[in-house]
Parts: structure tokens; sequence; C-alpha cells
């Protein structure tokens, strides 16, 4: 739990940071990795000030919604403190590199046009009011646990709770300057390929670690993780290659993520047959989603989270109601539980996060656009936001 604890870490510092950071255009990319590393270290602080109680402890009366007060500022803890048959400090620090992942999948929705300073309010309000509640319905013992409601690793409570607020924040910021006319490729795909090898090496942490335990549960739910990314990358790879004569590397990584994203609610409780399906299904799917959000519906979500996390986690948790049934190789489903029973339950955990994760952003950053706004001056957009906000230029040509 220790290492998958620190491979979740590595997911975000310096995994994620590096894949979106070469994806942005190059006067941009230190504003991306200061997002990543500074979310880093709020969500921490938050963690301990209160986050991590209200999502893992008995809320009494109200546990169905939320949990409780009694680990605010971790009062209590000590080294014999157990948490789900593990050491408490641990659970809480694995639970922790979730909570820090999560806004920081966000900021691939408004990269290149939002304040440094609303990136942060925003991000705090959403760890608070969105993520934290449906971490606790789901992983807390809240109302979707009660329902017996299947999310392994995230599923809702990571990729669709991120990829809706990140559709919503692409909506109300509105698109990047000369969007679409304007090409803006990545800067720097090879940056953007090392930290997608870094995400694929850092998932099983997410994935595999979910298990809590060293054990066979855990040895099936990596093999299954490596085979829906696997599965993934080559399908989004073939339908580029057989739809524009080449294949890019910048399609097979990103197919790669679809991949792991999507088979990630269903990494506990499938087999490796049912993970192939489900990472080629998000291969076609999420490389579907990403051209209709772009080209058809003309949302500017800059590094494609909605289509990418948004629906491959939608979809994910949704097919393990399939994938789960022992006619189809999974693990089994819950006691008493049909195909067609657990399917209502998994849409149900789907609609309710998507509707929850949506108002919330919306509402936060309507507050903070009246407050203190959302979005840099038009010039500030033009030089970047590196020299804009932070004074900093990635690359000194000069030098």
């Amino acid at each position: 739990m220790l290492t998958s604890t620190a491979l979740v870490l590595f997911m975000n510092i310096p995994g994620l940071s590096l894949f979106y950071g070469g994806l942005v255009r190059g006067k941009n990319v230190l504003s991306v990795l200061m997002q990543c590393f500074a979310l880093t270290g709020l969500v921490s602080l938050l963690w301990i000030a209160g986050v991590y109680s209200v999502a893992f402890t008995d809320g009494g009366a109200w546990d169905g919604w939320i949990g409780g007060a009694s680990r605010v500022f971790f009062a209590g803890l000590g080294r014999d403190s157990v948490s789900s048959n593990l050491p408490e400090t641990v659970f809480i620090m694995y639970q922790l590199t979730f909570a820090i992942i999560s806004p920081a999948l966000i900021v691939g929705g408004f990269a290149e046009r939002m304040k440094f300073s609303a990136t942060l309010w925003f991000c705090v309000l959403w760890l608070v009011f969105s993520y934290t509640p449906v971490c606790h319905w789901a992983w807390g013992g809240g109302w979707l646990a009660d329902k017996s409601f299947l999310d392994f690793a995230g599923g809702t409570v990571v990729h669709v709770n991120a990829g809706i607020a990140s559709l919503v924040a692409a909506l109300v910021l509105g698109r990047r300057k000369g969007f679409p006319q304007v090409a803006m490729p990545p800067h720097n795909l090879t940056m953007t390929v090392t930290g997608a090898g870094m995400l694929w090496v850092g998932w099983f942490g997410f994935n595999a670690g979910s298990a809590l335990a060293a054990n066979g549960a855990a040895g099936m739910t990596m093999l299954v993780t490596h085979m829906g990314a696997a599965a993934g990358a080559m399908v989004w790879m073939a339908i580029e290659w057989v739809r524009y004569g080449k294949p890019s590397v910048l399609g097979i990584v990103t197919g790669m993520v679809a991949g792991l994203g999507t088979i990630t609610p269903a990494s506990g409780y499938v087999g490796p047959l049912g993970a192939v399906f489900i990472g080629a299904l998000a291969g076609g799917v999420c490389y579907a989603a990403t051209l209709t959000v772009k080209r058809v519906w003309k949302i500017d979500d800059s590094l494609d989270v909605f289509p990418v996390h948004g629906v491959g986690g939608a979809m994910g948790t949704i097919l393990t109601a399939v994938f789960a049934a022992p006619s189809w190789g999974g693990m089994g489903l819950p006691d008493g539980a049909t195909i067609l029973s657990q399917l209502g339950v998994q849409v149900l955990g789907v609609v309710v996060t998507a509707l929850w994760s949506g108002a919330v952003s919306y509402g936060a950053l309507k507050l903070l656009d009246c407050v203190i706004g959302l979005r840099v001056a038009e010039d500030e957009e033009v030089q970047g936001l590196d020299i804009a906000l932070h004074e900093e230029v990635g690359y000194n040509l000069r030098s």
C-alpha cells in the first residue's frame, strides 16, 4: 500500500504534469505544471483540515449523504489507528493521492485561459462540495454504497466527477482566442509521451492498490488494468491509421489514457477478456467523443478531459454491471443482483454524479467570476500565462 500510494502521487507529479504540459503551447507550459504542483500542496492541507474526515468517517444520522468530523485535523489519529484493515495513516495517504489528482485532471478543461487564483479557488470549492460527498456516497459508506454500487477505483468519484467539471468549466469560460480556426498543436509531444508512460505505470497503484491488500484480487486488478490500457491504445491507433493513413503518437497515448480511465471502475470486478473488450470500446467511443466535442459541438475542452475521462469513466462504470457477471468472466455481482438490476444501480450512480458535479461546478465558477473573475485578460492570453501570471518562461531560447 505504501508503494501504491507513491505510484498514485507519481501519476500527478510528474505524470499528469508532463502529459498536460506537453499538450499545451510552449508559452503556457509552466502554468500547467504550476497548477498541478500547487494543487498537490493545497489539497493535502485541505485533507487534514477536514476533507478526509467528511469523506470517510461516520456521519451519524447523515451518514448516507456525508461523513462526520471525528478526524478533523486528524484528531485522535495515532500509529495504531486502523481503517479498512490498514494503518489509518496509510489509508489517509492513499486516499489523499486520489483527491489530489482529481482536481488536477480538471485543469485540462480550462488550460491556457484561467487565472491562477481562480484555478485554486475553484478547485477548493469543487473538492469540498463535489469530490468529498461523491467520495463518501460511493466509498465512505454512503447511499450509493448501500445500494451495492460498483466503482472499484474511481470511475464516478474521479473520472465522471472531474470530466463533467472540465466540460462545465470549458463552457463557462468560453473558447481560447482563435479556437477553432487557429491550430493549437501540442508544443512538446516528447514530454507528453513521457508523462503518458508515467501515467500507465502509476495507474497500477491507482487500481490494484484499491484492493487495499497484497492478494489475488490486487493481482487480477493489475492484470486487467494493463489489458484495458493496451486495448485502448491499439484501437485508437488503428482508427487513426485507417482514417488518416498514418498512426499518430498523440493518438496512441490518448487511447491508452482512455483505456485506463474506462477500466478503472471495473478493474476489481472483471476478468482479462472483459478488460480487453472494455478497453477496446474506450478507444473507439472516446475517439468519437473527442471529435464530437471539438469539431461538432465546438466546445474548447483544451486537453479533452470530458471525452476521455468523463465519457470513459461513465462507460466503464455502466459496463461493470455486464462484465462483472460470471457469465462474462467476471468476479461476480453483489448478492441478489442480476445484470439488469445492477445496470440500473450503475446508471443511477453515473447520472447523479454528473448532475451533482455539473451543478457544483457551475455554481462555483459563476460565484468566482463575480468575485475575482475567471479569465485572464486577452493580452495576457496572447502573451502566454507563463509570463503573464508567473513572470517565468519554460524555455530560455537565448541561453
